[in-house]
């Protein structure tokens, strides 16, 4: 309840600020859909909160997601007041600069607000379904679970359908807005122009001074009415330009009409090479998660380029913030909630370039770019990521001599990392260009193993130069942690496969990462860093592998491969991933209901049969298990559901063949993935055998095994081992398995 008034809170304040709106300058129609999307947000949470919840419920499931709304609505009110409060003179100058040719307002905030109203909305769904189970009222309970289910309904799987259905209101999925978010920036380009045609003539009626404009403010309000991609005279920096420090290389901190940016100055550039070096970065402005240029300035006498970048400053390098992060002796570099955001940001900016058709063929954490958020509690650990160094002639990647691919400009703390870590096979192998798209996929994998792990791919290994080289090409690739998420695992691998075709491209990235960070907000782990003494929690893994429902909507919409991202079908993917969620869960149900059905019939025939009723049988696992120390990923697949960890007791008699059909005939009936059980079972010295299961001969006492313990009414709990005795690559089963 109390993040819910939070929201409301926030969102009074986008409220007193629009009735300023006529005062707006700067971006009126983007904050003007912003702040319309925040109130539908909160009706919208506020109506299904209503619906299905009472003030004395369990809203705890609720609380992160929430956060993350709140968060969202926050970030928003922010640009708002940055648009309407630039005011005149410099300063506003400044700010038409930095606030008019991205679009930030749609692809960052607008992005944040539909995510996470999806989002709360099934937290919604998932409080209203523990408060019906807690009750007594079965009836209650039948008809909350149906009355939800009507809203997945696979016929929904429709755009059309879904913007027009009570379903697709609720996520903001309506035809209105999404027209409005393709046509806000162009309406505000449109209105500026014209406001500075005024202002030059002197006709400005909004304009708080009276004065005419200056010789210098009519070259600013020409080079803001520009098309975008134009070189400038580098005369117009002439006034109120100044160099603060040095960033690294040739990128510079500099001053410009009173407001701070980040200046790539060049030396010694001809005409052409100018040209093509602003068109590469103008192409790729306009997002948030690309280090784009505002402006370009060439002074031709001097050879000179000044491109001004974002108004963002760009703290350091993300391999500079993870070796920062890891050095304070950390469990993790950051919480993996904020390492899915990272990703999730990287990828954004790399569909954006790809859907230009601009390849990086460079990508490394050298060239992503941080920057911590600090505007609030909740935006602890959260990065501002954007991707960097796209339009740099990529060096060669064939000589291991070469100790870095980082530009010059980045005081890089990873610079005598072998390079070749950050190639795709097929570049070492020089069989293919490097900036492909399919080669920037495999960096980004990389990249993503150092989120996860906080460490550099092959950073223990004892092959370097041409020998890691040839090892990755041969197809070596680093080991994860056995504890690491298995759906961002599964991800990553799939990213750095050795054949091209089989990796993803970064929309199915895209939307796999939204769904990855969803299931962490909605079942949060607890703060590692904030109680480093406190036993470590199992990590909660989806019931299903977010990679195969991809793979299945994929097939069914053809056109989601290669179309170009728009912010307006995020509340669809969310919607069409969630339906698929469900029905793959619901079709994994029945046959595990059958086969305990089946094991619970095998089990009642053994005990017929039985003549064995001895207190004194074992129970064990194989004895041949090796142990594996600690940081050695586990070879399954993904697509494998994770093993409980919780004793359970085989109920009935204490017959030892019982228990043992029991365990086999679970075995037996488990997916074909799972590797088979073999189990040993011993009766006074002579085995006892049987159709079902694999006998072995007793350990030696010197084995060190855990034996189970028998229970006072008679039940046998089984033992368990611990994750340190659990096989890597053997092809048998775990206890864990077995319970």
């Amino acid at each position: 309840m109390e993040q819910l008034r939070q929201v409301g809170e926030a969102l009074g304040g986008i409220t007193a600020l629009m009735a300023f709106h006529h005062e707006l300058r700067v971006n009126p129609r983007q904050c003007r859909l912003l702040a319309d999307a925040c109130a539908l947000a909160f009706d919208a949470v506020a109506a299904e909160v209503s619906a299905h919840l009472r003030l004395e419920d369990r809203w705890r499931p609720l609380e992160h997601p929430l956060r993350e709304l709140h968060r969202a609505v926050r970030d928003a009110e922010l640009y708002i007041r940055h648009c309407l409060l630039g005011g005149a003179g410099a300063s506003w100058w400044a700010r038409v600069a930095a606030a008019t040719h991205g679009d930030e307002c749609v692809e960052h905030h607008l992005h944040a607000i539909l995510w996470c109203v999806a989002v709360v909305l099934e937290a919604i769904e998932t409080a209203a379904t523990e408060t019906t189970a807690s009750s007594c009222d079965d009836d209650l309970a039948r008809s909350s679970r149906l009355m939800f289910a009507r809203d997945y309904d696979k016929e929904l799987l429709d755009p059309a359908l879904f913007r027009r259905s009570r379903v697709g209101k609720a996520y903001m999925a309506t035809k209105d807005l999404a027209a409005r978010m393709d046509m806000a920036w162009k309406e505000d380009r449109w209105l500026l122009s014209q406001l500075l045609d005024e202002m030059k003539h002197g006709s400005s009626a909004s304009s708080s001074s009276s004065k005419p404009l200056s010789r210098h403010e009519h070259r600013l309000a020409d080079l803001l009415a520009a098309p975008h991609g134009k070189l400038h005279p580098a005369s117009v920096l002439a006034h109120d330009f100044h160099v603060r420090r040095r960033l690294g290389g040739c990128l510079k901190e500099a001053h410009w009409m009173g407001e701070p940016f980040a200046v790539k100055h060049y030396v010694g550039i001809d005409a052409d090479a100018a040209d093509a070096e602003a068109g590469t970065l103008m192409a790729a402005a306009a997002h948030p998660n690309v280090a784009g240029c505002r402006f370009c300035f060439q002074d031709e006498e001097k050879r000179e380029l000044f491109v001004v970048m974002d108004d963002q400053l760009m703290t350091k390098d993300l391999g500079s913030y993870v070796k920062e992060q890891v050095s304070k002796r950390r469990a993790t570099p950051m919480p993996l909630v904020v390492v899915v955001d990272a990703m999730l940001q990287i990828a954004r900016g790399m569909e954006h370039l790809h859907a230009k058709k601009i390849f990086h063929g460079e990508l490394s954490p050298a060239n992503v770019l941080v920057k911590p958020r600090h505007g609030n509690s909740a935006d602890a650990g959260y990065l501002l990521v954007k991707v960097a160094g796209f339009n740099r002639e990529p060096a060669v990647p064939a000589s291991p001599t070469r100790k870095t691919s980082a530009p010059a400009n980045n005081a890089n703390a990873n610079a005598s990392v072998n390079p070749c870590i950050w190639y795709a096979p097929e570049v070492l192998e020089q069989e293919t260009e490097k900036r492909t798209e399919k080669a920037d996929v495999y960096s980004f994998a990389m990249i993503c193993f150092e989120l996860i792990t906080g460490k550099i791919p092959f950073e223990d290994h004892h092959l370097q130069g041409e020998h890691m080289s040839k090892n990755i090409r041969a197809g070596e690739r680093p080991l994860f942690p056995f504890n690491s998420h298995k759906q961002l695992t599964g991800l990553t691998r799939r990213c750095w496969q050795a054949d091209p075709a089989q990796r993803p491209a970064f929309g199915s990235i895209c939307r796999v990462l939204r769904y990855v960070k969803r299931f962490l907000v909605m079942n949060p782990q607890p703060d590692q860093q904030q109680q480093p003494d406190s036993p470590t929690m199992p990590m909660p893994m989806p019931a299903v592998d977010y990679l195969d429902i991809e793979a299945l909507l994929l097939r069914k919409f053809p056109a989601w491969e290669g179309a170009a991202p728009r912010v307006a079908d995020v509340p669809f993917q969310m919607y069409a991933y969630r339906v698929m969620e469900k029905d793959r869960s619901s079709s994994k149900t029945t046959p595990t209901m059958a086969a305990s059905a089946a094991a619970m019939l095998h089990i009642g025939k053994m005990d017929r049969s039985s003549d064995s009723g001895s207190d004194g049988n074992s129970l064990c696992g194989d004895e041949s298990v090796h142990s594996a120390p600690d940081g050695v990923v586990e070879a399954g697949s993904m697509t494998s559901s994770r093993a409980t960890t919780t004793p359970r007791s085989l109920s009935g008699r204490s017959s030892g063949s019982s228990r043992m059909a029991a365990v086999s005939t679970s075995s037996t009936t488990s997916p074909p993935r799972r590797p088979a059980a073999r189990v040993a079972f011993s009766k006074g010295g002579s085995p006892q055998k049987s159709k079902s299961m694999v006998i072995r001969a007793p350990a030696q006492p010197s084995t060190p095994r855990r034996t189970p313990r028998i229970k006072s009414d008679g039940q046998l709990q089984a033992a368990l081992i611990p994750p340190s005795r659990r096989r890597v690559s053997s092809g048998h089963a775990s206890d864990s398995e077995l319970a």
